[in-house]
């Protein structure tokens, strides 16, 4: 069995099928709190971290627009970032079998040479904005698609800049899922019965 790899569109339940889809195999969850105590752990800058992690849109348009202002303490920040975060999912990944919630795990492993089973989810706007009403408790449609559009944005600059591939392309991964068409249930069905058959 291989390291799974899960990368999703906010609101389609990526976390739900992930934290499923390692009960189901018995091996370890990663998502983003359990990531931050093994930078922690490394004696990294957690607060950098939280930052600087999934906030590049509002930074890289502000450097764009703002063209004077050297951006030596941003370059080099997210070039230590980049690399801690590496030397973690690395040697995450090393310890064997496990699912890895995001943090650009697929082309970090990949360019690691450690074989992975890299999984999309993604879901209509519609299936999305339920889940996300509950996750940000509000049932305002303009601030749930707020709140769509932003992660997204996020999720999507972040892989794009650390990776050089364009987030959410079907190419980057083995298998991409509806989690509002087949379920989270059924989508962590998939993935563990894929996942064993390897």
């Amino acid at each position: 069995m291989k390291v799974i790899t899960l990368s999703r569109e906010y609101g389609a339940g990526g976390h739900s099928i992930g934290t499923k889809v390692a009960e189901m195999l018995g091996v370890t969850f990663y998502d983003k709190d359990i990531m931050r105590a093994e930078v922690k752990a490394s004696g990294f800058d957690l607060d950098l971290v939280e930052r600087e992690s999934e906030e590049l849109t509002r930074i890289d348009s502000l450097l764009s627009v703002i063209s004077n202002i050297s951006s030596g303490y941003y370059n080099d920040s997210h070039e230590k970032l980049e690399a801690i975060q590496k030397a973690v999912i690395v040697d995450i990944a090393r310890k064997g079998p496990c699912v890895i919630l995001g943090r650009c795990a697929d082309d970090i492993l990949l360019k690691a040479g450690i074989d992975c089973f890299n999984v999309f989810i993604y879901a209509d706007e519609i299936h999305r904005a339920k889940r996300i009403a509950e996750l940000i408790n509000s049932d305002d449609p303009n601030e749930i698609r707020r709140a769509m559009v932003k992660k997204d944005a996020a999720r999507h600059n972040y892989y794009n800049r650390f990776t050089g591939k364009k987030w959410g392309n079907s190419l980057n991964y083995h298998l991409c899922l509806d989690s509002g068409y087949f379920g989270y249930e059924k989508c962590a069905e998939i993935i563990a019965d894929l996942a064993k058959s390897e």
